[in-house]
């Protein structure tokens, strides 16, 4: 599964980039984020239809 992670801006909470990333990689990402103090939103990535 994959996941889109959108950091937020410190004031007005929009999204001020994104990246999609495997399940995996979430949990390192959300550490990261948490040491410094970061805001993220996070939810399933859309997929393509096949």
């Amino acid at each position: 599964m994959r996941f889109e992670i959108m950091r937020l801006d410190e004031v007005d909470g929009t999204a001020v980039d994104s990246t999609v990333v495997d399940a995996a990689s979430v949990n390192r990402i959300v550490q990261q984020a948490a040491a410094i103090g970061q805001r993220l939103w996070i939810r399933p990535a859309e997929t393509a239809a096949s």
